[in-house]
């Protein structure tokens, strides 16, 4: 069981319990109507009144209501946390964060189904990621408890900004060294905030195969680093590549494993599964790859759907002899690789109209949008 109180102001003015299972009943006020969402703030985290198209939503931070801060103590914990209006936090120019990268995100969303209820996927398992990231990040970390509190309290107090069947509120937890440091040492105080924001399906318009080029000089992880946690730092060391690859057309990019340059890593920030007859392989974690709970949850329910999963070393070459090819993660959901290039020699995938890949799409984005009974306990429903 866990308590979540909601701040508006200085006041606490909801409270109530439930399990992670459980079903949240509080209802905040929102107006909407055919695709249009008029809201006119009553207090001062807006000066005017916000008309937003939910069919023009891009991915990109908008301004919403809310954010959760919360401190640690003298002793590592967190504690007396709470909601502020949105806007920018004071740090210290000689903050860890800034200076030695001492810093973990999480992503996640919330999704409004057709009741109107807010709906956040296995955000649990977010929770605990943080904190395995955290420990090797030399960081303290809230409780799994106090991340679940705070997720639900912040998604609650901007409620207004979940799209109605147009998209999603992507969900960004951050940790951070905020003590003053000089030295290599990790910071003597850490905050953990929440900030949210409305973006638009991946998939809108149906799933869209991207275009993906192989990487084969610049190495998303290596042993031994950082690879297998969501450290600040991972994503910098790749707008490069990623860059390079869109600027010759390319939707994405493939990494390869740093050592042999031969086994597949991941996409930019997505899991990589590899399809062959009724056999889904995805690269094995090995400390250079993340964890990624939608890569886990599609593992469990391909297992649920008969397919034959494998969790291995996937030599690049595999690519060129594949069915389906198809990458998940938080963002995406899953999303199909309609071709991917390696060396100048491409091979094109979808004779299959990317079967496996919408089947497994399907059963996935109905949980997580509340189209479906969710047997599989990953869900909390709000309000």
């Amino acid at each position: 069981m866990f308590n979540v109180q909601l701040s508006f102001t200085d006041t606490t003015i909801f409270q109530f319990s439930s399990s992670f299972m459980g079903q949240h009943r509080l209802q905040l006020a929102a107006t909407s109507s055919h695709g249009w969402l008029r809201a006119t703030p009553s207090d001062a985290h807006s000066e005017t009144s916000v008309d937003k198209r939910w069919d023009s939503l891009a991915f990109n931070p908008v301004k919403t209501d809310y954010i959760y801060v919360m401190k640690s103590c003298k002793d590592g914990s967190f504690s007396n946390g709470g909601l502020r209006h949105y806007g920018n936090i004071e740090i210290s120019p000689s903050a860890a964060v800034l200076n030695y990268g001492q810093g973990i995100i999480e992503g996640l969303k919330a999704y409004k189904n057709k009741n109107g209820s807010i709906i956040l996927f296995r955000v649990e398992e977010n929770g605990l990621r943080m904190r395995v990231g955290a420990d090797r990040m030399c960081m303290p970390a809230p409780t799994v408890e106090q991340f679940v509190e705070a997720v639900t309290s912040t998604v609650l107090a901007n409620e207004r900004w979940v799209p109605p069947n147009k998209g999603f509120l992507h969900v960004r937890p951050l940790l951070m060294g905020n003590g003053p440091v000089l030295s290599l040492t990790p910071a003597s105080e850490f905050i953990f905030l929440i900030y949210v924001t409305p973006v638009r399906n991946y998939f809108e318009g149906g799933l869209k195969p991207i275009n993906v080029v192989v990487e084969n000089d610049i190495h998303r992880a290596t042993l031994g680093g950082v690879g297998n946690i969501k450290a600040i730092g991972n994503y910098a060391g790749i707008m490069k590549a990623q860059a390079n690859a869109k600027a010759n057309g390319f939707s994405d990019v493939l990494y390869l494993d740093s050592i042999h340059n031969r086994y597949l890593e991941e996409v930019s920030t997505a899991n990589v599964f590899v399809v062959k007859d009724n056999t889904i392989s995805t690269p094995v974690l090995g400390g250079t790859i993340l964890p990624g709970i939608t890569r886990k949850s599609i593992i469990e329910i391909a297992h649920s759907q008969g397919f034959k999963v494998e969790e291995r070393l996937v030599p690049v070459q595999e690519l060129f002899d594949a069915d389906e090819v198809f990458c998940c993660g938080n963002a995406v959901c899953v999303l199909p690789v309609g071709s991917i290039t390696l060396n100048g020699k491409r091979v094109d995938y979808g004779e299959s109209g990317f079967e496996v890949s919408q089947q497994l799409f399907s059963a996935l984005a109905n949980i997580q949008m509340g189209l479906i009974e969710d047997k599989m306990g990953w869900t909390i429903l709000l309000n």
